[in-house]
């Protein structure tokens, strides 16, 4: 499976699915297979020409660091004034560095500030499979080197971005000032908690766009339209739309890429029961593992999208309860992950999108993490 996601995630495959159509087919009616072959080739070099043009218009606004073989864009803005930390920042999901674009401007004028793409992302090549949040810990420590940047750091991750902001520093805790988790995403919520409809169609959903963007279909605008029609994903829509800004949303262009969606089908699957429980040693951060490290655990009280989702909304109300105190609870775990823990807790009404819902609070949060010295807690 990771050979052919491999395969797959290179912009050209989609000319070697369509000769391998017409190869199939040709044995049945050579002239179907003719048909099948040519239109599918025609429509893959219609992506292809596409692409060339995306990477004309969106050349790499940072360095492309050679990870031997394949390589991580990675984008330093600013100086660390009076001796301040730099400051990292990973966005929710399996994103880009953009994604966060908008805290990363709020600070690069007060320190320094670091955008990774992760890879797949942005203006990152694909890497080697499986992609895994273990490996892209290693690749971030990696890229960190070969560009000189020297810690300590702020290391700041929302959501999924949190765990691999988790493992970058039970790695390498020598190298973070203050561990900033935005609401990040627990394995123990996944291997404890209800089966969640939302995460099986994380996995399903880019392996579905992947095999149709081959060929110039972008699923994922489509599906992006869809969420625009239900109120709650629609707000929280607007509320990315607003804070990025529209060269940011121009430049998400960029990620409209077959590598994209091939490496989010890989490393969801961490979303996954049986996923998280292969992750669990090499991405999990237990109980003592961050001992001396700051750790800052910043996430709503009761996340209002938790009572949202549809597990949380059946007819069983202790079970509604169950959902959302499990999912609550293993988050909190973060907490006994070091002995220098505190919880800061989102305003009241907030949700798993606070980043982008008040980012005013969220800035707060960091000017004190970044100007001011790591705290005993």
């Amino acid at each position: 499976m990771n050979a052919l996601l491999a395969l797959l995630s290179r912009d050209a495959a989609g000319l070697l699915l369509a000769l391998l159509a017409a190869l199939v087919l040709a044995p049945v009616n050579a002239w179907l297979a003719a048909l099948v072959g040519i239109s599918l080739a025609l429509l893959s070099l219609r992506y292809l020409w596409k692409r060339a043009s995306v990477r004309r218009r969106f050349p790499a606004p940072g360095r492309l660091i050679d990870m031997g073989g394949y390589r991580i864009h990675v984008r330093a803005e600013g100086e660390a004034h009076q001796g301040r930390p730099t400051v990292l920042w990973f966005a929710g999901g399996h994103a880009a560095g953009n994604a966060i674009h908008h805290l990363h401007r709020a600070f690069r004028g007060r320190t320094r500030s670091i955008l990774i793409d992760r890879p797949g992302t942005g203006w990152s090549d694909a890497g080697p499979f499986p992609r895994t949040t273990a490996r892209e810990a290693d690749e971030v420590l990696r890229v960190l080197e070969l560009t000189g940047e020297r810690g300590p750091f702020v290391i700041a991750g929302h959501s999924f971005g949190g765990l691999l902001a988790a493992n970058i520093a039970r790695r390498r805790p020598d190298l973070v000032h203050t561990l900033v988790l935005l609401d990040p995403t627990p394995l123990d919520t996944i291997l404890y908690g209800p089966p969640l409809e939302a995460l099986r169609e994380f996995r399903l959903a880019p392996l579905k766009a992947g095999l149709a963007r081959l060929f110039g279909f972008d699923l994922m605008k489509r599906r992006a339209a869809e969420q625009r029609q239900i109120p709650a994903y629609s707000a929280v829509l607007a509320a990315v739309d607003r804070e990025l800004g529209p060269e940011v949303i121009a430049a998400r262009a960029v990620d409209e890429r077959v590598a994209t969606d091939f490496t989010q089908a890989s490393i969801y699957a961490e979303l996954t029961p049986a996923g998280a429980a292969r992750a669990a040693w090499s991405a999990g951060v237990y109980d003592g593992d961050l001992d001396g490290v700051a750790v800052w655990l910043v996430a709503p009280k009761n996340d209002l999208d938790v009572a949202r989702l549809p597990e949380a909304q059946t007819a069983d109300a202790r079970l509604n309860e169950r959902v959302v105190r499990v999912i609550a609870r293993t988050r909190e775990r973060y907490l006994a992950t070091s002995d220098r823990s505190r919880r800061i807790v989102a305003p009241p009404g907030s949700g798993h999108n606070f980043v982008y819902e008040i980012p005013d609070f969220v800035i707060g949060v960091m000017r004190e993490a970044i100007e001011g010295p790591a705290q005993e807690y």
